[in-house]
Parts: structure tokens; C-alpha cells; sequence
């Protein structure tokens, strides 16, 4: 097999950016019973048999970029595959894939897997560009890139390729969930689901007893909503209560915030601020998580 001038190929700027062309690639199988044709035009072997040429191709190419199927159609016996690439490198390695007999070796494996060909089925195939039958050239893969690179594509991918597509693409990575709505009264700590609550004096002495030094933080993420926290409120909590200690003074500003916000002093709220804080394992003892092992 001759080595590739590709000099002669590149555009003006030493690149192959302008590089563009289309190949048919017909496919057929020794067995009449197993003829890619029949089984692509089986609705329930359709979406198998599209399968079989893009793992084919990833496997030939070395990956999904700079090429893509434009259309399936009816070779009798063969299925007829048109390809356009859309850069010379992936173009060359599908070449020099289909010379060597990496490409047959791929598209036998896919479909002895995919479509349960039985063993000793031989893989028949031709390569196309124009008019010009690439197999008598393929010890010249310079003039099989020439006459590729002069074989334009004359149509847009066809819908049934691009529903072929979108359906593989789901076949390998599900449509999301839309997330799960929560049901009322109800909020989210670590991807589990709480009954919200009004804060209550039990509520109070849990978090006095177990925020710590840490009761001013919590406070601050408080204030964002509460107008009796703002200014400063916090800091004369502080003050008044200095004597008393950390747990009077966190026992206090709840106190403050439940006061002041009544019945939307709300459990969600307080857990929202330990999670804003770093604080999720107060937020455990608030809700009675058992810690994990």
C-alpha cells in the first residue's frame, strides 16, 4: 500500500479545513438469508442494523468526529451507505481501515453480536465515490482521497437517518427526568425528603446545645430573610448574652427568629441555613439522621 502525499491535498493554508467528499459504502452478506438489505428493511431490524455501521465506523475512524451517515438506500443485494467527511484525517483512517480488512473484521463482529448472524457468514463489501469503484484503487490511497475529495455530497442527511440517530443517542444515554416534584409541606436535605414544620422550644434546645461557637454564621444566613435579625441585632445577642455563654446566646437568636417570624419560622428555613453554613451535621441532629458508620 503506497503512502499518502498529502501535500498535494491540503488546502492553501497547510491544513485540511477545506477538505470535503462523499464514499458509498455497500454492504452485503453470502448468506441470502442474512442480507443487510432485508434486515435494514424490516422495521424491527432497522434501528439494529443502523447500530452495527456507527459502532462499525467508530470502531474503522477511531471516534465520531469528522464524518457522518447521510443516507441508507436500496442496492439490491447490497445496502448502500453514503458517508461524507468533512476533514481528510478520519477520511484517511477509514481507508486505510477498509484496506487492510480492519472494517469487514468490525462490521462481522457488530453483526454476528447485534444481529445473531450465525457463524461462517462472510461480510461482502464495495466502495464507491462518483463513478469511480475505490477497490480497484486501494494500493493508491492518494487517488482514492482525489476522488473522494471530487465526489460532493448532493443532498442533506436524510430525516430517517437523523430519527436513527437521535434514537441511538437515547440508547446510550437516557432523556433526564424531569426532577421530582416535592409534595407540600415537604423540603429536600441530602436527596432525602422531610415534613417541613414550624420550629418549636424542643427545636431550640437541640440547636443551643449543638451549634456551638458557630451560632453567629447561622444567624447571618438567618437575617437574609428576617427582618428582626438585621442590623445589629445579632451582634447585641452577643453582648447581652456574653455571660451566659454559646448556648444561651444560640438559644436566644432562635428564639429571636421564631418569635419574630410566628408560624413561618419554618424548619426548612433553619435547615437551609446549617447547609449554607457547612453546618449539615447539626442539620442531622435536627432531623435525627443517624450518623453513618
Amino acid at each position: 500500500m503506497d503512502s499518502i502525499d498529502t501535500k498535494r491535498l491540503y488546502d492553501s493554508n497547510g491544513n485540511d479545513g477545506a477538505f470535503s467528499g462523499c464514499v458509498v459504502l455497500f454492504l452485503g452478506c453470502s448468506s441470502p438469508a442474512h442480507k443487510f438489505l432485508s434486515i435494514y428493511k424490516d422495521e424491527r431490524g432497522k434501528f439494529s442494523v443502523f447500530k452495527v455501521l456507527k459502532l462499525t465506523l467508530i470502531d474503522s475512524v477511531g471516534g465520531l468526529e469528522g464524518y457522518e451517515i447521510l443516507k441508507l438506500h436500496d442496492a439490491d443485494p447490497f445496502l448502500g451507505v453514503e458517508l461524507k467527511f468533512m476533514a481528510m484525517a478520519p477520511c484517511q483512517r477509514f481507508l486505510e481501515s477498509y484496506a487492510c480488512g480492519s472494517l469487514a473484521q468490525f462490521l462481522s463482529q457488530h453483526a454476528s453480536r447485534l444481529l445473531s448472524l450465525p457463524d461462517g457468514v462472510v461480510m461482502e463489501t464495495q466502495l464507491k465515490a462518483g463513478i469511480h469503484t475505490l477497490d480497484q484503487s486501494l494500493q493508491d490511497l492518494e487517488i482514492c482521497l482525489e476522488h473522494i475529495g471530487q465526489s460532493q455530497p448532493v443532498r442533506l442527511r436524510d430525516d430517517e437517518v437523523s430519527q436513527l440517530e437521535q434514537q441511538l443517542q437515547n440508547s446510550f444515554f437516557p432523556p433526564s427526568q424531569p426532577p421530582q416534584e416535592l409534595p407540600r409541606n415537604c423540603f429536600l436535605f441530602q436527596k432525602r425528603v422531610f415534613d417541613d414544620r414550624p420550629l418549636t422550644s424542643a427545636d431550640q434546645q437541640h440547636f443551643a446545645a449543638h451549634v456551638g461557637r458557630d451560632w453567629k454564621r447561622v444567624g447571618r444566613a438567618l437575617q437574609k430573610n428576617c427582618r428582626a435579625l438585621k442590623g445589629p441585632a445579632i451582634d447585641n445577642l452577643a453582648y447581652e448574652y456574653e455571660r451566659e455563654g454559646l448556648y444561651e446566646q444560640a438559644y436566644q437568636l432562635l428564639g429571636c427568629f421564631i418569635q419574630s417570624e410566628g408560624r413561618s419560622a419554618k424548619l426548612s428555613r433553619l435547615i437551609s441555613a446549617l447547609e449554607e453554613t457547612k453546618l449539615t451535621s447539626v442539620g442531622e441532629i435536627m432531623l435525627g439522621i443517624q450518623p453513618r458508620d
